[in-house]
Protein backbone atom coordinates (compact mmCIF):
# COMPACT_ATOMS: atom_id res chain seq x y z
CA UNK A 1 0.00 0.00 0.00
CA UNK A 2 2.72 2.47 0.96
CA UNK A 3 4.82 1.40 -1.97
CA UNK A 4 1.81 2.32 -4.40
CA UNK A 5 1.70 5.82 -2.71
CA UNK A 6 5.07 6.80 -3.13
CA UNK A 7 4.65 5.46 -6.73
CA UNK A 8 1.65 7.97 -6.92
CA UNK A 9 3.47 10.92 -5.50
CA UNK A 10 6.76 10.39 -7.60
CA UNK A 11 4.54 10.42 -11.08
CA UNK A 12 2.77 13.49 -9.68
CA UNK A 13 6.36 14.81 -8.68
CA UNK A 14 7.31 13.63 -12.09
CA UNK A 15 3.97 15.42 -13.69
CA UNK A 16 5.22 18.88 -11.69
CA UNK A 17 8.42 18.89 -13.09
CA UNK A 18 7.64 18.40 -16.73
CA UNK A 19 4.55 20.80 -16.30
CA UNK A 20 7.30 23.88 -15.12
CA UNK A 21 9.70 23.12 -18.03
CA UNK A 22 6.83 23.29 -20.44
CA UNK A 23 5.82 26.49 -18.70
CA UNK A 24 9.86 28.15 -18.40
CA UNK A 25 9.89 27.47 -22.24
CA UNK A 26 7.69 29.63 -22.84
CA UNK A 27 8.46 32.58 -20.58
CA UNK A 28 9.36 35.29 -22.96
CA UNK A 29 9.50 39.19 -21.78
CA UNK A 30 9.67 37.32 -18.28
CA UNK A 31 13.60 38.80 -16.63
CA UNK A 32 14.28 36.97 -13.46
CA UNK A 33 16.77 39.64 -11.50
CA UNK A 34 20.18 37.75 -10.36
CA UNK A 35 19.29 39.02 -6.81
CA UNK A 36 16.43 36.31 -6.69
CA UNK A 37 18.28 33.86 -8.25
CA UNK A 38 21.24 34.85 -5.63
CA UNK A 39 18.25 34.49 -2.81
CA UNK A 40 17.12 31.04 -4.15
CA UNK A 41 21.08 29.69 -4.51
CA UNK A 42 21.60 30.60 -0.84
CA UNK A 43 18.68 29.05 0.75
CA UNK A 44 19.43 26.05 -1.15
CA UNK A 45 23.16 26.14 0.34
CA UNK A 46 22.35 26.52 3.95
CA UNK A 47 20.06 23.61 3.56
CA UNK A 48 23.55 21.71 3.16
CA UNK A 49 24.78 19.33 5.89
CA UNK A 50 28.62 20.02 6.63
CA UNK A 51 28.33 24.19 5.85
CA UNK A 52 28.98 26.32 8.62
CA UNK A 53 28.14 29.96 6.97
CA UNK A 54 28.07 31.86 3.81
CA UNK A 55 32.18 34.09 3.42
CA UNK A 56 30.67 37.39 2.24
CA UNK A 57 32.33 40.42 2.29
CA UNK A 58 32.97 42.96 4.92
CA UNK A 59 29.93 44.79 3.24
CA UNK A 60 27.69 42.03 3.74
CA UNK A 61 28.16 41.13 6.89
CA UNK A 62 27.69 45.38 8.15
CA UNK A 63 24.27 45.67 6.43
CA UNK A 64 23.16 41.96 8.61
CA UNK A 65 24.11 43.98 11.39
CA UNK A 66 22.49 47.38 10.72
CA UNK A 67 19.05 45.74 9.55
CA UNK A 68 18.93 42.99 11.66
CA UNK A 69 17.61 40.46 9.05
CA UNK A 70 20.06 37.49 7.48
CA UNK A 71 20.72 38.43 3.65
CA UNK A 72 20.34 35.12 2.13
CA UNK A 73 22.21 36.28 -0.96
CA UNK A 74 25.37 36.68 1.18
CA UNK A 75 28.39 34.40 -0.73
CA UNK A 76 26.95 34.29 -4.07
CA UNK A 77 27.51 35.72 -6.99
CA UNK A 78 25.36 35.11 -10.21
CA UNK A 79 25.51 35.95 -13.92
CA UNK A 80 22.52 35.81 -15.81
CA UNK A 81 22.77 36.11 -19.27
CA UNK A 82 20.46 34.32 -22.29
CA UNK A 83 18.70 32.06 -20.14
CA UNK A 84 21.67 30.78 -18.55
CA UNK A 85 23.24 31.52 -15.17
CA UNK A 86 26.59 30.59 -13.84
CA UNK A 87 26.75 30.94 -10.26
CA UNK A 88 29.89 31.45 -7.94
CA UNK A 89 29.30 30.13 -4.03
CA UNK A 90 31.43 31.11 -1.19
CA UNK A 91 31.52 29.10 1.91
CA UNK A 92 33.03 28.11 5.21
CA UNK A 93 32.83 24.83 6.29
CA UNK A 94 32.50 22.68 9.64
CA UNK A 95 35.47 20.82 10.73
CA UNK A 96 35.24 17.55 10.13
CA UNK A 97 33.05 16.95 6.85
CA UNK A 98 34.49 15.70 3.38
CA UNK A 99 34.66 18.90 1.47
CA UNK A 100 34.17 17.44 -1.97
CA UNK A 101 31.02 15.92 -0.88
CA UNK A 102 29.88 18.77 0.41
CA UNK A 103 30.65 20.76 -2.52
CA UNK A 104 28.79 18.24 -4.61
CA UNK A 105 25.75 18.29 -2.68
CA UNK A 106 25.82 22.47 -3.12
CA UNK A 107 26.32 22.12 -6.51
CA UNK A 108 23.32 19.40 -7.20
CA UNK A 109 21.15 21.97 -5.08
CA UNK A 110 21.62 24.94 -6.18
CA UNK A 111 21.10 23.70 -9.44
CA UNK A 112 18.08 21.80 -8.98
CA UNK A 113 16.51 24.73 -7.24
CA UNK A 114 17.35 27.88 -9.55
CA UNK A 115 16.38 25.49 -13.00
CA UNK A 116 13.05 24.38 -11.00
CA UNK A 117 11.73 28.33 -9.66
CA UNK A 118 13.02 30.23 -12.61
CA UNK A 119 13.46 27.83 -15.46
CA UNK A 120 16.88 29.29 -16.28
CA UNK A 121 19.69 26.75 -17.32
CA UNK A 122 22.58 26.50 -14.90
CA UNK A 123 26.03 26.15 -16.56
CA UNK A 124 28.00 26.40 -13.70
CA UNK A 125 28.13 26.25 -10.16
CA UNK A 126 31.46 26.98 -8.81
CA UNK A 127 32.37 26.76 -4.90
CA UNK A 128 34.90 28.37 -3.77
CA UNK A 129 36.22 26.88 0.04
CA UNK A 130 36.52 30.35 2.03
CA UNK A 131 37.12 28.64 5.34
CA UNK A 132 36.71 25.83 8.07
CA UNK A 133 34.94 26.18 10.94
CA UNK A 134 37.28 24.69 14.11
CA UNK A 135 35.00 25.18 17.15
CA UNK A 136 37.05 24.02 20.21
CA UNK A 137 34.55 21.58 21.46
CA UNK A 138 34.26 19.99 18.01
CA UNK A 139 37.74 19.87 17.35
CA UNK A 140 38.16 17.92 20.71
CA UNK A 141 35.94 15.31 19.33
CA UNK A 142 37.39 14.89 16.24
CA UNK A 143 40.61 14.37 17.88
CA UNK A 144 39.44 12.02 20.69
CA UNK A 145 37.97 9.68 17.62
CA UNK A 146 41.45 9.85 15.89
CA UNK A 147 43.19 8.65 19.02
CA UNK A 148 40.63 6.09 19.58
CA UNK A 149 40.95 4.72 16.11
CA UNK A 150 44.81 4.61 16.34
CA UNK A 151 44.79 2.58 19.78
CA UNK A 152 42.02 0.21 17.94
CA UNK A 153 44.61 -0.56 14.95
CA UNK A 154 48.03 -0.93 17.11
Amino acid sequence: MEENENKIEEVEEIKTIEEVEEKSSNNDGIEIAEDVVSVIAGVAVSEVKGVYGMAGGFAGGISEVFSGKKNLSKGIKVNVENKEVKVDVNIIVEYGVRIPDVAFEIQNRVKKAIEAMTGLKVLETNIHVQGVNTDQTQAKVVKEQVEESKEEQQ
